[in-house]
């Protein structure tokens, strides 16, 4: 199935889906917040925080949307438009039986507490539900990180477990609390 999503929009923000030509103000984020998600994601290889990283790693996006295996958005105040200040993501989409997806998002660390991600978080849980048609939706958080847990549970994903030493943040292998929201209008 393939996704290839129009943007959408929120209260606030403009949720644009991944193209090559975002590359500038996606690499403009990464650095402006290079300290700020040092703590929440993975090492980064060598040549991250290069344009033409990000213009691979956005064609990548956008072949994954064509092949209905993710679709990334990336966030923009609606009154500053170019600037990007985050992103959010259905990866991993599974079809058949399990009609599944993990999401992935991050923002600005210096638009945190402002609402911001609840919304865009929101948006791109319609988006899976409805024209995705997806059935699940699952997010894994670290425990220490109280402000994401609070984004899910304001969204309304539950708690289905902890995964001990889950994922390798940073360097070290992190639990994580696995989050889940149904599409509890499909519930045949």
């Amino acid at each position: 199935m393939e996704l290839v999503p129009a943007a959408l929009e929120t209260r606030c923000l403009i949720l644009l889906p991944a193209a090559p030509g975002l590359a500038p103000a996606v690499l403009d984020y990464y650095l402006r917040n290079a300290a700020f998600l040092a703590p929440f994601e993975p090492e980064r290889p060598a040549g991250f925080y290069t344009a033409e990283h990000h213009a691979r790693e956005l064609a990548a996006d956008v072949q994954r949307a064509a092949q209905g295996t993710g679709v990334r958005f990336y966030l923009a105040l609606k009154d500053v438009p170019g600037r990007v200040i985050g992103s959010v993501a259905l990866n991993n989409i599974a079809r058949g039986a399990f009609q599944s997806c993990f999401l992935g998002y991050k923002l600005d660390g210096a638009l945190c507490g402002r609402g911001y991600m609840t919304q865009a978080v929101e948006a791109c849980t319609r988006f899976a539900f409805g024209p995705a048609a997806l059935h699940r939706v699952e997010a894994n958080v670290m425990p220490r990180n109280t402000a994401s847990l609070r984004v899910l549970e304001k969204c309304g994903y539950r708690p289905e477990g902890l995964a001990r030493r889950y994922l390798r943040i940073n360097g070290v292998w992190e639990d994580h609390i696995h989050m889940v929201r149904l599409n509890e209008p499909d519930k045949g």
